[in-house]
């Protein structure tokens, strides 16, 4: 049994389009589609669009993305471990053959999560986009060498799964895509990257947003230094300068474009002081959207 759970924001063009795009995946296992989204207007929107029983909604109670996680993982385990959970988001879509290539990797009974490939959407050719374009390229790199020596590395949590059976709550005052592959590694399981099950995602277009969107990330995984002293960090400003730095210096093939990776880098210190600040006044909060990052609603 596979359960695809979907988190959603009151995005309901965009949310249908990543409804369809799982519908169209040819999927030989039992599998349901749970939408989670606080709007119950989303449930009436998508009843009316898609008559499939396997399409079902969830009301999201308020109180954060991982609150609603661990309701849905309690409510639904089967126990077993051979069933899955696949976690992706109602702002993105997933590529023609992403659940299958997601899925691949649990044949090995020692993987207990697999991540899936981030793709830009974009294609305006602005400095935002670029900058997705060198984080997500490197990344890619990096969950590769990663996933191929049997390394732990966190996941992306616009497309991940996990094992069913194994945990069925994790805190929630963090990210879910570094909290929950670390709760498996403790528990002796790998992790692997399933780079052709793709997502298609759509960055920020401005400044706004892109602060935004990267503070708030930022903040949920600086977090982790509270929650899980040990675990071993992919995400932090210490790995982006070890990892990316060289490699982002690298990549112009213009003048234009090496402007913007020196931006690139004054900008992503900018967001990591910002984090800081903000985390020694208050401590970081689970929030589904709390602030509202307009430029990343492909559709609505």
């Amino acid at each position: 049994m596979i359960h695809i759970i979907v988190t959603s924001y009151n995005e309901p063009k965009a949310t249908l389009r990543a409804v369809k795009s799982l519908l169209n995946q040819n999927i030989k296992e039992e599998y349901k589609i749970i939408v989670v989204d606080p709007f119950p207007e989303i449930e009436k929107f998508l009843k009316e669009e898609i008559k499939n029983k396997k399409v079902n909604f969830f009301l999201d109670p308020g109180e954060g993305k991982g609150y609603a996680l661990n309701l849905l993982f309690q409510e639904h385990s089967t126990g077993e471990e051979d069933n899955i959970f696949i976690l992706t988001d109602g702002d993105v879509y997933v590529s023609r053959s992403a659940i299958q290539e997601i899925i691949k990797p649990f044949k090995d009974k020692k993987i207990g999560c697999v991540t899936g490939k981030p793709v830009q959407i974009d294609s305006t050719g602005s400095k935002y986009e670029y900058w997705a374009e060198i984080a997500f390229k490197r990344i890619d790199q990096v969950r590769k060498r990663l996933s191929n020596q049997k390394k732990f590395f966190e996941c992306s949590g616009y497309l991940f799964a996990i094992r069913d059976g194994v945990i069925l709550d994790f805190p929630t005052n963090t990210s879910e895509d570094s909290i929950i592959p670390y709760l498996f590694w403790k528990k002796g399981y790998g992790i692997a990257y399933a780079d052709k099950a793709e997502v298609y995602v759509k960055n920020p277009n401005n400044w706004k947003d892109w602060f935004n969107q990267k503070v708030r990330n930022i903040k949920a995984h600086e977090n982790l230094n509270k929650i899980a002293p040990d675990m071993p960090r992919t995400k932090s400003l210490f790995n982006e300068i070890k990892e990316g730095a060289l490699f982002a210096i690298l990549q112009p093939r213009s003048l234009k474009e090496f402007f913007w990776v020196l931006q690139f880098y004054f900008a992503r210190l900018y967001i990591y002081m910002k984090a800081f600040k903000e985390l020694r006044k208050k401590s970081y909060k689970d929030g589904w959207r709390e602030t509202e990052i307009k430029s990343t609603k492909p559709l609505d």
